[in-house]
């Protein structure tokens, strides 16, 4: 039997959300960015969505955007961190992990996600829970994390553990590519799948301003290999030296960039639009390119 991959560690990562929930408030600008994002979404598709679902709900951005909305009905939220739903979520709220959804088959309309998926072990194994979980016609609005997130901090800390301690510790989340998501939802069973890519950049007066929030937000390392211990003084104070040396503008503050991938798919019914049959067109490509 083959054992399921394990990148990250769940209980580091309720345990850095627990602590973040107090003061989620203070630190949640981009989880209320993306939300506002994911949710402008629904307006475009002109349905009513009567039952809703929240999959990591941080401090309730997602349901706040949702509450102007007259599509949605009723929301569920699901968290992984029991402090973060106790404090943070409104409405009704289920503790549980993301990865093992405790909801019966075609139980909503809408399943949103927003700035959690990149904490998933097995991506593919969610998505399928996700489709299952929604009824036929029934939409899938997730963000996530991108490859180029933080690639500022990530070559700033790389290099100063390379040179101060001679050697790197894995600091920073393997994150999914663009061009694989797509597919991971048409093999999870979802109908029509897009997957598409904006950056979000961050102006910082100092790096540790940046950690500081990322931390504040509970997004800081929960890899299982992560290294166990505090990071060393020396070379923290020069990974900023090295981000202020690279990164830094005119007016000396830093940017902090934020890819951001936006998965917008539906579960499969009969009435959706199909593509015609290959060899099926009354005209050629050629002819309609020809001017």
């Amino acid at each position: 039997m083959v054992e399921p991959l394990k990148i990250f560690s769940k209980p580091a990562l309720s345990l850095h959300r627990d602590r973040a929930a107090d003061k989620i408030c203070d630190h949640n600008f981009l989880f209320e960015e993306t939300a506002k994002r994911l949710v402008d979404r629904i307006k475009d598709t002109k349905r009513l969505f009567p039952v809703a679902l929240d999959i990591g709900c941080h401090g309730g951005e997602i349901v706040k955007e949702l509450r102007n909305q007259e599509s949605v009905k009723s929301f569920f939220s699901a968290e992984l961190s029991p402090k973060m739903a106790k404090n943070n979520c409104k409405g009704r709220t289920i503790v549980c992990d993301d990865e093992f959804l405790p909801f019966a088959s075609n139980s909503f309309d809408l399943i949103l996600s927003n700035l959690n998926l990149h904490w998933v072990n097995d991506l593919p194994g969610a998505f399928l829970q996700m489709r299952k979980a929604l009824r036929p016609d029934g939409l899938l609005l997730a963000s996530m994390l991108g490859g180029n997130t933080l690639n500022e901090l990530r070559l700033a800390i790389y290099e100063a553990e390379m040179e101060v301690e001679k050697g790197w510790s894995p600091r920073f989340s393997p994150l999914a590519d663009l061009k694989d998501l797509g597919n991971l939802l048409h093999r999870a069973g979802f109908a029509l799948p897009v997957a598409d890519i904006e950056t979000i950049t961050v102006s910082y007066d100092h790096p540790l301003k940046l950690m500081l929030d990322l931390r504040g937000m509970g997004e800081t390392n929960a890899n299982v290999d992560r290294r166990k211990t505090f990071s060393r003084r020396s070379t923290l104070f020069r990974a900023v030296e090295i981000y202020k040396e690279n990164f830094a503008q005119k007016d000396g503050r830093i940017p902090a960039t934020f890819e951001i991938i936006t998965l917008t798919a539906w579960a499969p019914d009969p009435r959706q639009p199909k593509p015609l049959a290959r060899g099926s067109a009354k005209r050629s490509l050629k002819d309609a390119l020809e001017p």
